[in-house]
C-alpha cells in the first residue's frame, strides 16, 4: 500500500484517486476549491460519472479516501503527488498551464520529503522537464529528493471507472527509471500492459492518440457528407470499412462530430505545438475545420427543411458531449443551438444529466423535463446526443404533439424508414434521406 496525494478533484482526478484507493493504496484527493472538497466530505459527487459514488463511499468507508484543501495534510507522507488539474485551451489553442504551475508551485513550497510527482494531466510536450525546473528554482540546492513521471490519462467520460480499471495500457514516462518502476508498481493489481519511455515521448503519446482518434470520426464525417451527396449510406460503409482488420470499427460513427474537454483542446494544442516549431499541421487543422462544418451543416439542413429559422420552434434532445456524462464543455448541442438562436430561432430541450450546465452557457435555452416534452408544439426534432432512453422513444406520441414533421437524427439512432412511415421527413447524416 502506498500513500498518494492526487492534486483535482475533476473527472481525472477523482477517478485516479478513487480507484486507486479502491485497489489499496491510501488516497488523499485535493482541490483548492472549498465548495467542491466540501461536497465531496459530505458525499455528494461533484461531476456525474457512472458507478463513481459507490466507490467513493466504499473507499471513505473504509477508511481509504479522504479530501482536502490543505497543501501540508495531502502532502505529508505522501510518496507520489500526482498532478491532475485542467490545461484548457487559450484563443491560440495553447495549453493554458496556470493550474498546473499553482500546482507545482504549493508542492515545491510544502516539500519536506523525498517524492514523486506525477503528470497525470495533458500537458504540452516538455512540461515534465519544466516541472523539475520550477522546484529547484524556488528551492535552491536545500531540497529534498524528487522525481518527475507522466503518466498521462486515458480516461474515457461515461465510462471512465472502467477505463481505469481495465486500461489497454499504461503509459509512463521518466528520466529516473527507478522512479517510472515505483509508478508502475502503483498499477501492478490491474495487470495492464505498461510502457516506460521518456517524459516527451509519453506526453506526446497522449496528444497523438487524441488526434488520430478525432483524425478518425472527422474522417468519417467527411465521407458522410459526400455519402449524401452521392445517395450512399455512411452506416454501411463504415460497417464495410470497419471488417478490415487494418482499420476497425471503433470511432467510425458519423454525426455531429467531437467535443469535449479533450479532443477539441488536446487537437488544438497539438498543432499549436506544431506550428510555433516551424511544422505544417496541415491534417490536424483540416480534422478541426471538419468538425466545426458538421456543427455548421445540421443548422443549415434544418433551415433548408424549415424554409426559415426566424420565429421557429425547435426541440433538442441531448445536451451534453456526449452519453453518460453531464459534461457540456465544446458541446454541439450548444453550439448548434446558438446558432439557431443567432438565425432567430426558439430552442426547447431536454437531457438526463446536462440541463443545468447547458442554461449556465445558454441561459435564454427553454429547459424541458422529457424528451417529449422537448418536441411538443416543435416544427423540427433535432436528436444532438445518443443517450440510451432516446433509442425507444413513442414516435406515434411524438408525432401527434409536434407541430411540425421534421427529424434531424444527428447521430444516426434511428430508423428513417419507419419514421417517414409515420409521416417525419427524416433527415440523418451521411444517410439517403426518407420522405413520406
Amino acid at each position: 500500500m502506498a500513500k498518494i496525494c492526487v492534486i483535482g478533484t475533476g473527472y481525472v482526478g477523482l477517478v485516479t484517486g478513487t480507484c486507486f484507493a479502491d485497489i489499496g493504496h491510501q488516497v488523499t484527493c485535493l482541490d483548492i476549491d472549498q465548495n467542491r472538497i466540501h461536497q465531496l466530505q459530505n458525499g455528494i459527487m461533484p461531476i456525474y460519472e457512472p458507478g463513481l459514488k459507490q466507490i467513493v463511499d466504499q473507499n471513505v468507508e473504509a477508511g481509504r479516501l479522504d479530501f482536502t484543501t490543505s497543501y501540508p495534510k495531502a502532502l505529508k507522507d505522501s510518496a507520489f503527488a500526482f498532478i491532475a488539474v485542467g490545461t484548457p485551451s487559450n484563443k491560440e489553442g495553447e495549453a493554458d498551464m496556470q493550474y498546473v504551475r499553482r500546482a507545482v508551485n504549493s508542492i515545491a513550497e510544502n516539500l519536506d520529503h523525498e517524492i514523486i510527482i506525477v503528470n497525470k494531466s495533458t500537458v504540452p510536450v516538455g512540461t515534465g522537464d519544466w516541472v523539475a525546473e520550477i522546484i529547484e528554482s524556488l528551492n535552491g540546492q536545500d531540497h529534498p529528493d524528487f522525481s518527475v513521471v507522466s503518466n498521462p490519462e486515458f480516461l474515457r467520460e461515461g465510462s471512465a471507472v472502467n477505463d481505469f480499471m481495465n486500461p489497454d495500457r499504461v503509459v509512463l514516462g521518466s528520466t529516473d527509471l527507478d522512479a517510472a518502476q515505483k509508478v508502475a508498481d502503483l498499477y501492478e493489481p490491474l495487470r495492464s500492459p505498461i510502457m516506460i519511455t521518456d517524459l516527451r515521448t509519453a506526453e506526446m503519446i497522449k496528444y497523438a492518440s487524441n488526434a488520430f482518434l478525432a483524425t478518425r470520426i472527422s474522417f468519417i464525417n467527411e465521407i458522410a457528407n459526400i455519402c449524401e451527396s452521392l445517395d450512399a449510406d455512411v452506416r454501411e460503409v463504415a460497417r464495410g470499412m470497419g471488417m478490415d482488420k487494418r482499420i476497425g470499427p471503433a470511432f467510425l460513427d458519423a454525426g455531429l462530430g467531437w467535443g469535449g474537454s479533450c479532443f477539441p483542446k488536446d487537437v488544438r494544442a497539438l498543432a499549436y505545438m506544431a506550428a510555433t516549431r516551424g511544422a505544417h499541421p496541415q491534417l490536424l487543422q483540416a480534422v478541426m475545420d471538419i468538425n466545426q462544418n458538421q456543427r455548421i451543416s445540421a443548422v443549415q439542413k434544418l433551415e433548408e427543411a424549415l424554409g426559415s429559422l426566424q420565429g421557429r420552434l425547435i426541440g433538442v434532445l441531448g445536451l451534453s458531449f456526449k452519453p453518460n456524462t453531464d459534461d457540456t464543455r465544446d458541446a454541439p448541442s450548444l453550439d448548434i443551438i446558438r446558432m439557431l438562436h443567432k438565425a432567430g430561432a426558439r430552442v426547447q430541450a431536454f437531457d438526463p444529466q446536462a440541463m443545468e450546465a447547458s442554461q449556465a452557457e445558454v441561459p435564454e435555452l427553454m429547459l424541458c423535463q422529457t424528451p417529449y416534452d422537448a418536441a411538443e408544439g416543435a416544427e423540427a426534432l433535432l436528436l444532438a446526443t445518443e443517450w440510451n432512453q432516446f433509442k425507444s422513444l413513442d414516435f406515434n406520441k411524438i408525432r401527434a404533439s409536434m407541430a411540425g414533421d421534421v427529424i434531424l437524427d444527428g447521430r444516426n439512432l434511428w430508423d428513417g424508414e419507419d419514421l417517414a412511415a409515420l409521416g417525419f421527413r427524416y433527415y440523418g447524416v451521411g444517410v439517403p434521406r426518407q420522405v413520406n
